[in-house]
């Protein structure tokens, strides 16, 4: 008597398995972009109060984020440049000519696949959100958009 599996268990098993990876990747592939719209949010909140602490030092908002770094405020990943620093599938940006009425910060996915909706958040602290995943050319634009 042989030992082993026939072809068609062995093409059974292979079925059961793809059907379960066909389920499992698209959930973890939404579990990833929900994690990094969680972190753009969160980064997002960080520089907007890193902002705000500028300001009480300084009396004038910051125009980029390398000012923000200079300081100490954030960390190296987010003020590596003056604007359009990426981090967790999300780019970074700084706006206004540092005055509370034109400053404004928000956040743009990198791809599709990292992130749908765009952040942004003006002098008043308060993050609003676009679902199209837009860029803000203004406070003005910003403050337009949904609050969280």
């Amino acid at each position: 008597m042989k030992k082993g599996f026939t072809l068609v268990e062995i093409m059974i098993v292979v079925a059961v398995i793809a059907a379960l990876v066909g389920i499992a990747i698209p959930n973890l592939l939404r579990s990833r972009l929900n994690a990094n719209e969680h972190y753009a949010i969160s980064n997002l909140q960080t520089i907007s109060v890193a902002a705000q602490t500028y300001w009480s030092v300084k009396n004038t908002l910051p125009t980029a984020l390398t000012q923000l770094h200079d300081e100490g405020y954030i960390d190296d990943t987010l003020g590596y440049a003056a604007s359009g620093c990426t981090k967790n599938g999300y780019t970074y940006y700084i706006g206004g000519t540092g005055l509370t009425t034109d400053f404004f910060v928000y956040t743009v996915p990198q791809t599709s696949s990292t992130g749908v909706r765009s952040f942004c958040s003006g002098s008043d602290g308060v993050t609003r959100v676009s679902p199209s995943g837009a860029t803000p050319a203004s406070q003005t634009a910003c403050n337009a958009w949904a609050s969280l």
